[in-house]
């Protein structure tokens, strides 16, 4: 059946495909927030174990209303490994960094998945897409958050 949401068909591709990278950097840093989760070590364990598990919680969820928002637009979300190299800014760790490090890395993921999604906004005012403006303010309110709650952790 053909999509009629107010939203031309052009709107919702642009929109559609920016989202897709916005869900492949949200995994990406998922996966490298579950990856430190489990290989953190050293005097901040147990906060910095908790708190990465909260942080990959909420990027768990993060990445469904993504990709359902990208389905709600007609569009496919992507879903593979390769299709997410692909699209993702995020790059992968090189070995198990040293914990201060992994903040670090963490602060730096946030920041571009904050980015990634500002970056969205012109096709979304352009096609007047009010459900997909809501879901971007709100990831980067979340990212900004959490990128200065890291970065508190690296003050001297």
């Amino acid at each position: 059946m053909k999509i009629d949401i107010g939203i031309s068909k052009a709107d919702r591709q642009a929109i559609a495909t920016g989202l897709s990278k916005l869900l492949a950097d949200s995994y990406s840093l998922y996966l490298k927030t579950h990856f430190f989760h489990w290989n953190v070590t050293g005097p901040m364990f147990q906060t910095l174990h908790l708190m990465f598990e909260t942080q990959y919680n909420e990027l768990a969820l993060a990445v469904d209303l993504i990709a359902e928002r990208i389905r709600s637009l007609d569009h496919i979300a992507p879903g593979t490994y390769s299709a997410y190299a692909k699209l993702t800014s995020i790059p992968e760790p090189k070995g198990v960094p040293k914990a201060k490090d992994m903040i670090k890395e963490l602060v730096e993921g946030h920041e571009t998945v904050a980015r990634t999604a500002r970056s969205i906004y012109p096709a979304v005012q352009k096609g007047s897409d009010e459900a997909t403006a809501d879901l971007l303010t709100q990831r980067i309110q979340l990212h900004e958050k959490t990128a200065w709650m890291l970065r508190s952790l690296l003050a001297e």
